[in-house]
């Protein structure tokens, strides 16, 4: 009987070491990419370094990233809607400028993508790949030089509205009568949604010259405007799923069925706020209760986001409560998967643009621990290759084939 005892507890010892080998193996393996990470303008543009160790003040750092193993980061470009005309363009410049200045510093440890070339060449020589993406088309000032301008600097991917909308597309937020969970106000439908004119001649453009059209934060009509037009697989880089947490920012099964279509890919977003249906909920009621310090940052204007991530810092033992399961967020990835198959989703975490993750992910260092969660859930490993980066590589270089040339 002791026997027996003992050769039950070493095989469960021997089985515990193989598959922490394995999703060990396969993180290692995989070419692992996430498609938006705002530290650029949240912690870069008000004087922090990514160089330095930033725990406890940002989810990413450099040395972070080397830990998680990722190996692609695609970067946001971002301004809030305070920035318009003869601005937003110049400050989307400067947190450019400042990626490029970090890379110079690093020629070591990272290294500039703007092509799937480039993008196998980092992997190679074990360097962080940074990719640009422009979080806001109200960022090219309804100017197409401006987006010619961004694409030659390097991005290569627009999402084609914020929360704002622009004069040429509307926004999931616009497009969506509901109670804003920061300030209580109930904001009203627009009556002219989806592509004007010129939002068509973006799209073309981009199409054209082999930039990815983001579509996490369109309205559903911009949303299907361009699914009609575009001539290229479009990418969600930081969305979710509907049915799970009906939120404006997440997808709906038909229009996951139509990136399918479209051959695009989701890049799951980990915001809690996109996962729990509960989380906004709970969320408000820690902030209530800091109401006095929440009235004072507005009489400052600052932004609901900016409030909100501020809050969430301040108060961590709060917020870790409220915090939801790591494993809903493979929930959202398997409604995906069985929905409408492996191939089209991917990993958009917004990271440094949250002011919470799911538990057991405290920055961009624990991304093994979703490749564990997915080797829990049952996920061989040619479908975990796909989901960590491989779905990403396939629209990137769908994208990659221009037809124009800039000068």
């Amino acid at each position: 009987m002791r026997q027996r005892t003992l050769l039950l507890l070493a095989f469960l010892f021997y089985s515990i070491v193989v598959h922490a080998q394995n999703y060990r193996t396969i993180h290692q393996k995989a070419i692992v990419i996430d498609t938006h990470n705002d530290v650029l303008s949240s912690a870069t543009m008000h004087g922090l370094n990514i160089e330095n160790d930033l725990t406890g003040k940002a989810h990413s750092d450099i040395a972070r990233f080397k830990r998680g193993g990722v190996d692609v980061q695609v970067f946001s470009i971002f301004c809030d809607e305070t920035f318009g005309r003869d601005t937003a363009f110049q400050f989307a410049g400067l947190e450019i400028d400042s990626l490029y200045a970090i890379v110079k510093r690093n020629p070591a440890k990272m290294m500039m993508v703007t092509s799937p070339a480039d993008l196998q060449k980092a992997v190679r020589q074990k360097k962080l790949g940074c990719m640009i993406g422009v979080e806001g088309g109200h960022m090219i000032e309804d100017r197409l030089d401006y987006l010619d301008s961004l694409y030659k600097r390097g991005a290569r991917y627009l999402t084609l509205t914020w929360n704002n909308s622009t004069a040429w597309a509307s926004s999931a937020k616009d497009e969506t009568s509901y109670e804003d969970p920061d300030t209580g106000a109930v904001a009203a439908e627009l009556k002219k949604k989806g592509l004007a004119d010129f939002g068509k001649q973006v799209v073309k453009r981009m199409n054209e010259m082999g930039m990815m059209i983001d579509l996490s934060h369109a309205g559903e009509q911009t949303f299907y405007d361009v699914m009609q037009l575009t001539t290229k697989p479009v990418l969600l880089s930081h969305s979710s799923v509907y049915a799970i947490c009906p939120v404006f920012r997440n997808l709906k099964d038909e229009q996951i069925k139509a990136v399918t279509k479209n051959g695009g890919v989701i890049q799951v977003n980990f915001y809690p706020g996109f996962l729990d249906s509960n989380y906004q909920k709970k969320r408000k009621e820690i902030f209530e209760r800091h109401r006095a310090e929440r009235d004072s940052l507005r009489q400052l204007n600052w932004q609901p986001y900016a409030i909100a991530e501020w809050l969430g810092r301040k108060y961590t033992g709060e917020m870790e409560t409220i915090r939801p399961p790591l494993s809903l967020l493979i929930d959202h990835i398997d409604y995906i998967v069985k929905l409408v198959g492996v191939d089209y989703v991917g990993l958009g975490a917004d990271m440094d643009g949250i002011e919470s993750l799911p538990q057991h992910l405290n920055g961009v260092q624990d991304y093994p621990k979703v490749t564990k969660a997915l080797v829990d859930r049952g996920y061989n490993e040619k479908d975990i290759l796909k989901i960590l980066g491989g779905n990403f590589i396939r629209v990137f270089k769908a994208n990659s084939k221009t037809t124009l040339q800039l000068q």
